[in-house]
């Protein structure tokens, strides 16, 4: 019983202790599996080897989203099982683009203008690649859901930068919904293909539709936030 309870005051430790507050201390997240992926994060930057910098995890997470283009690729050449190897892709994704910056806190060398700069634009070319595969794969009109997704992707990030210039608040998250979530899903549906073939083009068509209320609905949020930050100023010229 004493060392169950004195694991469990270890786990608590590592939840309440200095090593997350400097972790997780740039950002608010909201999503669904945050204190889950926030457990993983805080285990894994204690163990990342010395010679691992920051920039080779942004490197590692970017070839994650290489792998999930090239299974769409793959798939449309050879087999449809390839869309399996996506996952892993995935899983590399969410392991280097969620550590990077994790890890430079957690050693208490952020380059906080520098690491976001890099990862808006890493982010960015990633989306575009994932979408491009998509195209391989897809048929005929479908190919437009690869293009759509990046657009509302894209616009997504953008709304994202908007709320930093309105509220001084970052976020990656829309909701319950974060970048880990995303993927859970595509990978979901990824899977679903393998074993009912065509249902890809329907669920990828349900993606772009939600991805396009959550915008509209944040924008016109954003547009409120502006609406009133900008009567406020006119207020105090009068």
């Amino acid at each position: 019983m004493a060392s169950k309870n004195h694991h469990g005051n270890n786990l608590k430790s590592l939840f309440t202790g200095e090593i997350l507050r400097n972790v997780f201390s740039d950002r608010t997240r909201t999503n669904l599996l945050k204190k889950q992926e926030e457990m993983a994060i805080s285990w894994l930057v204690k163990r990342i080897p010395s010679f691992i910098s920051s920039n080779m995890l942004t490197g590692i997470g970017f070839f994650g989203n290489m792998i999930v283009s090239a299974s769409f690729i793959l798939a449309s050449y050879f087999s449809r099982n390839f869309l399996l190897l996506g996952l892993v892709g995935f899983f590399i994704s969410w392991f280097g683009d969620s550590l990077d910056g994790r890890l430079a806190y957690y050693r208490n060398k952020p380059r906080k203008k520098y690491g976001f700069t890099l990862d808006i634009t890493i982010d960015w070319v990633s989306i575009i690649l994932i979408g491009f595969g998509y195209t391989f794969y897809a048929e005929g009109v479908w190919t437009l859901l690869g293009y759509g997704f990046v657009v509302m992707y894209g616009w997504e990030m953008i709304i994202a930068l908007i709320r930093l210039n309105l509220t001084g608040k970052y976020s990656i998250d829309f909701g319950k919904m974060g970048p880990t979530e995303v993927r859970i899903i595509i990978g979901a549906i990824m899977i679903a293909e393998v074993i009912f073939p065509g249902s890809l083009n329907y669920s990828a068509g349900l993606v772009v539709i939600a991805l396009f209320v959550v915008n509209v609905t944040d924008t016109r949020k954003l547009l409120r936030i502006g609406d009133e930050i900008d009567k406020k100023e006119l207020n105090k010229e009068s």
